[in-house]
């Protein structure tokens, strides 16, 4: 007879993300997890596989959570370019208010893993892609509501804008609030 799970999975993969995300890939031993999860190494292994596939598995999940909060933000009802402005603002927002410093888990692993980790790589793909899709649409919807003009290109402004938060991310490791600001600023007056 299987034995059921003592823990939550869906809990401990939550668990492994926040670990991953604040110590990056190669600081977070397999021994770190069994002492953050409270699981065994038998349990993480059987219910995740190695170390890696686990970390993918965080990754995953951080991208569905990270895009559907992009998606929300963006959503077609109403005026987008306050969404757009707002969204760019939240990353420099939540920069400066995150006391442990960690930055976005995509950009992270991006500078960590690429480009020696291909699938890690495909999933950074998919979460900067999956945000200038939203982000390309919002601008695309803006130039079509007559508020974003109408020379402007949205899929271009919405790559650089996802740039600009990848360097916002990347900032946030150690964050001066004029400097995130004012080059949020000086993003969001390319929409005018």
């Amino acid at each position: 007879m299987a034995r059921t799970k003592e823990f939550d999975p869906d809990a401990a993969l939550r668990a492994a993300l926040d670990l991953f995300w604040r110590k990056g890939y190669e600081a977070t031993s397999v021994q770190d997890l069994v002492d953050h999860l409270g699981i065994g190494r038998a349990s993480i292994y059987a219910t995740f596989g190695t170390k890696h596939d686990l970390y993918l598995r965080a990754l995953d999940r951080y991208c569905e959570e990270v895009g559907g909060r992009a998606a929300y933000a963006l959503s077609p009802s109403g005026p987008a370019l306050p969404a757009v402005r707002e969204l760019i603002r939240s990353f420099a927002d939540e920069a400066l208010a995150d006391p442990d410093r960690k930055g976005c888990f995509v950009t992270n692993t991006a500078v960590e893993c690429l480009p020696h980790d291909e699938l890690a790589a495909r999933r950074v793909d998919i979460g900067l892609n999956s945000l200038e899709a939203a982000i390309a649409g919002a601008l695309v919807r803006a130039r079509d509501q007559g508020e974003l003009p109408a020379d402007r290109d949205p899929h271009a402004l919405a790559r650089f804008l996802v740039t600009v938060a990848q360097g916002i991310r990347v900032i946030a490791k150690r964050p001066d609030p004029r400097r995130l600001r004012d080059s949020v600023d000086h993003a969001l007056s390319l929409l005018d």
